[in-house]
């Protein structure tokens, strides 16, 4: 089956019935009265996640949905039906977003979680509504009103408690199939997984995990190199990464587990900043092949960084019971109180702090020197304008004298 993880599609809600404006005829009531009921409402576009669906593939082929709108009011108090919703099945772990905002309406992360997404419109009022003392018998009625109209962009991002990374060919695919029912395909050249696959791992009657398996990175994946980062958003909801390493003689020249490491690990930084916190197990894998450098100069190496090298071989299954074992540990939390955890984290190698400069409390006493003055300054004007407001009543004194009163206006004789 084809595994398609987005998907755009156009939703209309059904719009709201027209409310009836009837008269009541019968034989024997002359002023009968209004007696037209209102509309129905118009049916919403609802969606609801299902864990019997696993991809989008159905909105790729039907793109628009569109509910029904409610009938219109009758006579004889009658009201009309509500449109019918339009249940829209997702699989669990859609996101739907505004195609045009790119707003979040709804994560639905739950096996049955409902969420409206457009909103039916509302049934118009009849006649019988608007009667009053003064207007028994009113015509008017009102419209419903247009149901919620939306483009939606629709993204799977799969729920799983274990993601697995690493390049191209370095045991992936061999290791999912080992440890759980999933069958992906697997063969000795790169970019032989083209979509992720979902495997159960049941480590007893009352644990068990579920382990993503995506597609292989490469250098420059988050500019779209090799199947690009499409499919790394599968990783998000995980709670632990198992990042496989390769140093066996199949990988490309000038590559190393400890650059191969690095390399993915920016591209997580670049793609999404907040993986750079996901707890991570690193392990070196196909430790049954004879072509490979020697395992302890690998661990070594990856010690000197900080990290904890595990070792195992997908095909003679040497080592995964106790990887099985690290990962539901911190599936469950238990490791979170480990004090020798073997998790790290994406963040980049931490760069050499600066020296503090020596000249720093110099020019902190050169400042308050300089502040001094500066206060000086800024109390000059208002010296001058306290000087400016008593001088000011003594020119007005002066001034006084030199004002000619004005005559007064002399009064008629009668």
């Amino acid at each position: 089956m084809q595994f398609i993880d987005e998907a755009i599609i156009h939703v209309k809600a059904g719009d709201g019935g027209n409310g009836s404006a009837a008269m009541r005829r019968e034989d024997g009531v002359p002023r009968g009265g209004p007696s037209g009921g209102d509309g129905g409402h118009g049916g919403s576009i609802v969606v609801v996640a299902d864990t019997n669906l696993s991809t989008l593939l159905d909105f790729k082929y039907r793109r628009h949905y569109k509910a029904e709108r409610g009938e219109d009011g009758r006579n004889k108090d009658q009201y009309g039906a509500g449109g019918p919703d339009l249940i829209l099945r997702v699989p669990v772990g859609t996101m739907i977003h505004d195609a045009e905002t790119g707003a979040l309406l709804a994560d639905l992360d739950i096996d049955g979680r409902r969420e409206i997404i457009a909103q039916g419109g509302r049934g118009g009022r009849g006649n019988i509504h608007f009667k009053t003392p003064w207007n028994q018998a009113p015509r008017t009625s009102e419209a419903g009103t247009a149901g919620e109209e939306k483009s939606l962009r629709l993204e799977l991002k799969l729920l799983a408690d274990v993601g697995l990374l690493g390049f191209p060919n370095v045991g992936k695919s061999t290791f999912i199939s080992a440890v759980s029912r999933a069958r992906p395909k697997v063969a000795d050249y790169p970019f032989t997984t083209l979509v992720p696959n979902l495997g159960m791992v049941r480590l007893s009657d009352d644990r068990s995990m579920v382990i993503a398996d995506i597609p292989g990175l490469i250098e420059g994946a988050a500019e779209g190199a090799g199947l690009g980062h499409q499919f790394l958003r599968h990783v998000e909801r995980c709670r632990v990464l198992l990042h496989i390493v390769d140093d066996s003689a199949l990988v490309e020249e000038g590559r190393s587990p400890l650059r191969d490491f690095d390399i993915i690990n920016g591209e997580l930084r670049r793609y999404a900043p907040e993986l750079a916190g996901r707890p991570q197990v690193v392990v070196l894998g196909k430790t049954d092949d004879a072509h490979r450098t020697p395992t302890a100069r690998t661990v070594a190496a990856f010690a000197k960084r900080g990290v904890k090298l595990h070792t195992m071989s997908a095909m003679t299954r040497e080592g995964v019971p106790e990887i099985l074992e690290r990962l539901w540990a911190h599936v469950s939390g238990i490791a979170s109180a480990d004090p020798e955890a073997d998790v790290v984290t994406a963040a980049a190698p931490k760069a050499k702090a600066a020296p503090k400069a020596k000249a720093a409390p110099k020019a902190k006493a050169a400042s308050k020197a300089k502040a001094k003055p500066a206060a000086k300054a800024k109390s000059a004007p208002k010296a001058k304008a306290k000087a400016q407001l008593k001088s000011a009543p003594k020119a007005k004194a002066k001034a006084a004298p030199k004002a000619k009163a004005k005559p007064k206006a002399a009064r008629p004789r009668r």
